[in-house]
């Protein structure tokens, strides 16, 4: 799955984009619409805290730098400690390092808006849609194809790797 994104000018158009994208078959799940706030999205697919902040990617850099931390600190341990004890408090230290890295940098990831997303942030408060839109990579060409033929008003600005995939 990868992720394009369309600025669309008015609610409107919006609206038509979101309806055609329902009649190719994508499911709201997989449609994500980020306006001003306090702009009423009625019908309209929300975008999730998920889409809005850096939660995702803060929490894998928090499971990486927590888990070498953790592996550090367990071969320190075994080091200070002789090679009376087996790999698995090694093992033990560096899921731990890494739970709580994941933890603590997801919690900060929700404080800090999407990095991909702030490119976008004045087109947004002047008033513009940012409609994201996760589909298989085979059809990335046929919908945004369809949505600039039908509303050259609507903007195509990128396509994205979507990782996990289960999004």
């Amino acid at each position: 799955m990868r992720r394009i994104y369309f600025l669309s000018p008015d609610i409107g158009t919006t609206h038509k984009i979101v309806d055609e994208l329902r009649l190719e078959g994508i499911k709201d799940r997989h449609i994500h619409i980020l306006a001003k706030r306090d702009t009423p999205l009625d019908d309209l697919p929300e975008a999730s805290e998920f889409q809005k902040t850096d939660f995702v990617p803060a929490m894998e850099r928090g499971a990486a730098l927590g888990g070498a931390t953790g592996l550090l600190a367990g071969l320190v341990g075994l080091r200070f400690a002789g090679f009376a004890i087996a790999g698995g408090p090694v093992l033990g230290v560096l899921l731990y390092g890494a739970t709580i890295g994941t933890i603590m940098s997801g919690l900060a990831g929700l404080e800090i808006g999407n990095s991909r997303v702030k490119q976008y942030s004045e087109a947004i408060e002047n008033g513009s849609f940012l409609v994201m839109i996760d589909i298989p990579t085979e059809r990335i060409d046929t919908i945004s194809q369809l949505i600039v033929k039908h509303h050259p008003s609507a903007q195509f600005e990128g396509i994205e790797p979507l990782l996990p995939p289960s999004y």
